[in-house]
């Protein structure tokens, strides 16, 4: 008898079945026995006839389940199976008590996070933890499908580099045979050498940030969604294409994980178009309008982002705003002036429900400029040689930009720490599991 899967089940009322999954939950009801049973489509409630046939039987060990469907309405889902046999076939060591109950929702809501991360090969089993990761899967594969459709070329950049690309100290060095390595910060000087190649491209890969945050919102080790592209006017092109791309993700994000979302009880963004700010009159929204007294003219802190989306979502019914024209001196080097205001830069940031998600630019594209940009940055040139190679032999004016995977997960399910939006997350403490 083949296995079928518990998503499956509707189809096959009256039919004997087997079944290959965890023991989800034991209990005993009015004399009746009852296991729930999880597969990776979901759960199903199984009756066994007789008390004794559960002796032995723990969460989370592998069973396999023959037994006949049957209709049940006040069954969860409308029927569930009689059993006829069960054999174990993946038994479970974990002693007295399982350190996460799993299935008791209310009881895993109030377990601390460093728990729920200690112990995660066991949380991620979680029906609520697995829909944040069945979300993201289908937010990254619907940024590959809108790419492909678009004309661009996937394309793979080492992680182990000579250099960052955007300077500072936010590497992690690496023992590379005799010399010193990095981990990439970014993607950035492939993505724009590709274009030289292939036009448009993106990557879907992690990257490494050496900051020494801990806080709700920083990684150490995150995926990064990047695209490039050239023969673009100026970066709203790559603006209007990232509006089109979210539009896409969510839309079809909204259609796939329908129970998910559910889960959550999070609605997907839905809009025409995203509103534009640049920063410094954002600064002085934030003075007049909000009440907030700025300390910085160059950036924004976490609560003149919150209080900017908030702003925006009573004006206009969205929380995505774009924070344009940053200064240079906030900016990488390979970022484009504005013509018209050579202290500030073709550049922006997008902020959804208060929190950076994505930060992009029109690049620098022209070989001298690159160059005296770099020097007067105090870079050397010479160190960024292999990078400049390309911008020697005809580039075309580019852009793109990057989108924090975990970071939009996060705010499309108003998760409070960004490490429950990571399947393993790597912070300024934590590198195991």
């Amino acid at each position: 008898m083949d296995r079928i899967l518990i998503a499956a089940l509707p189809d096959s009322i009256g039919k004997e079945v087997l079944l290959k999954g965890w023991v989800h939950r034991i209990r005993q009801l009015g004399g009746i026995n009852f296991v729930v049973l999880r597969d990776r489509t979901g759960t199903v409630q199984t009756v066994f006839r007789k008390s004794e046939d559960l002796a032995g039987l723990r969460n989370e060990m592998v069973v396999e389940v023959k037994g006949e469907v049957v209709s049940e309405p006040r069954a969860p889902g409308g029927i569930e199976v009689h059993v006829n046999s069960c054999t174990l076939t993946g038994d479970v060591y974990y002693g007295a008590s399982i350190p996460l109950e799993i299935s008791n929702q209310r009881s895993f809501d109030r377990a601390e996070l460093g728990s729920v991360l200690d112990h995660r090969p066991l949380s991620l089993r979680n029906q609520k933890v697995q829909a944040i990761f069945r979300i993201q899967s289908e937010l990254i594969w619907a940024f590959r499908e809108f790419l492909n459709r678009k004309g661009f070329t996937e394309i793979f950049t080492p992680k182990i580099v000579a250099s960052g690309t955007e300077g500072g100290a936010e590497l992690f060095k690496v023992e590379y045979f005799d010399r010193t390595a990095y981990l990439a910060q970014s993607p950035q000087f492939y993505k724009q050498i590709m274009v030289g190649v292939f036009e448009r491209v993106f990557e879907v890969g992690h990257v490494y940030r050496a900051e020494k945050h801990d806080t709700s919102r920083h990684l150490n080790e995150y995926l990064s969604l990047d695209y490039e592209m050239g023969f673009i006017n100026d970066e709203q092109d790559v603006i209007a294409l990232e509006i089109d791309l979210l539009k896409y993700m969510f839309s079809h994000t909204k259609k796939a994980c329908q129970a998910e979302l559910e889960l959550w009880g999070t609605q997907v963004p839905e809009f025409e178009t995203i509103p534009q700010i640049a920063l410094k009159d954002a600064l002085q929204l934030l003075e007049e309008k909000c009440g907030k007294r700025v300390k910085s003219k160059t950036d924004l802190d976490p609560e003149g982002e919150m209080l900017i989306c908030q702003y925006f979502k009573k004006e206009t019914g969205t929380e995505l705003v774009y924070i344009t024209h940053y200064p240079t001196s906030k900016r990488p080097v390979y970022t484009m002036p504005d013509e018209k205001n050579p202290e500030l830069t073709r550049s922006f940031d997008l902020l959804f429900k208060g929190l950076e998600v994505t930060t992009g630019s029109q690049r620098i594209h022209d070989y001298a400029m690159l160059v005296k940009n770099m020097e007067k940055s105090g870079l050397n040139p010479e160190d960024f040689d292999f990078y400049l190679q390309v911008f020697k032999y005809g580039m075309p004016p580019h852009g793109g930009l990057a989108i924090g995977a975990e970071r939009l997960t996060k705010q499309l399910l108003n998760l409070p720490n960004i490490r429950m939006a990571s399947l393993f997350p790597r912070d300024r403490t934590r590198i195991t599991p």
